[in-house]
């Protein structure tokens, strides 16, 4: 990503409606899977750390290592927050097979040119029985400067995600939309925002469509809940029949 970008992501991990809403999903999500196993504590690869969020909620279900690609961002990543972020590529890891318990990757895999071979890597590493949470932004028709601005090389469809990670060889026990609720507004803004990408405040911030979807007070608390409701779903394994992302979770 932009590294004007990554400065103004760690402020949005942490304090807009959205990635407040996605990342309590994620845990609960996790929490759910883990609740059946026997073992308490897991060997964690966090791919795509990003500024860190991500890997923080990980830490309360085990032992966390996290990787990013950019190198840069893994400086600003340990000043910020401590974290010691692996710099590698998901194309390449630098693990023995089966090294990891389970494996995360939440909205890295549309920044790969070669996803599949960035999934054969994620099988690579997991151990025989492991687990895998993936998440990717879906529908190619809502790409937008967001994506240009991400480095994003494609948007997917649940099938077209359900067949990448099946050819790897990887197990997924369920799959789904999600934000769901807000799937209209969110796609209405951000075919909007194609129209109007070349105005003055694209050029002098990151361009991202964070900036025109951040929200305080009363309204950020009722987006965040409109989103965060969707865990009641989720929680219960059904799947959405459209949203903003996918998500798919499953074994090797």
């Amino acid at each position: 990503m932009d590294s004007k970008y990554y400065v103004e992501y760690y402020d949005l991990e942490r304090s807009h409606w959205w990635f407040k809403a996605r990342l309590n999903i994620l845990r609960e999500t996790v929490q759910k899977v883990l609740n059946s196993s026997d073992k308490s504590s897991f060997s964690i690869l966090n791919v795509g750390a990003a500024t860190g969020a991500t890997s923080e909620m990980l830490q309360r279900f085990g032992e966390v290592t996290s990787l990013e690609y950019d190198k840069e961002c893994c400086e600003f990543l340990l000043e910020k927050t401590g974290i010691k972020a692996i710099n590698a590529s998901l194309t390449e890891l630098p693990f023995k097979d089966e090294s990891f318990d389970i494996i995360c990757a939440f909205d890295v895999i549309e920044h790969i040119e070669n996803d599949t071979l960035a999934v054969y890597e994620i099988q690579r590493v997991l151990k025989k029985d492991g687990l895998f949470f993936l998440t990717v932004p879906a529908y190619q028709f809502l790409w937008s400067n967001h994506d240009v601005v991400n480095h994003h090389f494609r948007r997917y469809t649940l099938s077209s995600f359900r067949e990448l990670v099946n050819g790897s060889g990887l197990k997924i026990t369920y799959k789904t939309y999600f934000n769901f609720w807000l799937f209209p507004p969110i796609a209405f803004v951000r075919l909007l925002l194609n129209l109007i990408s070349g105005d003055k405040k694209a050029k002098t911030t990151s361009g991202s469509d964070n900036e025109i979807l951040q929200s305080s007070g009363l309204l950020n608390r009722l987006l965040f809940n409109i989103f965060h409701s969707e865990k009641h779903f989720l929680n219960k394994h059904i799947s959405l029949p459209f949203g903003v992302s996918i998500l798919v979770s499953g074994e090797k």
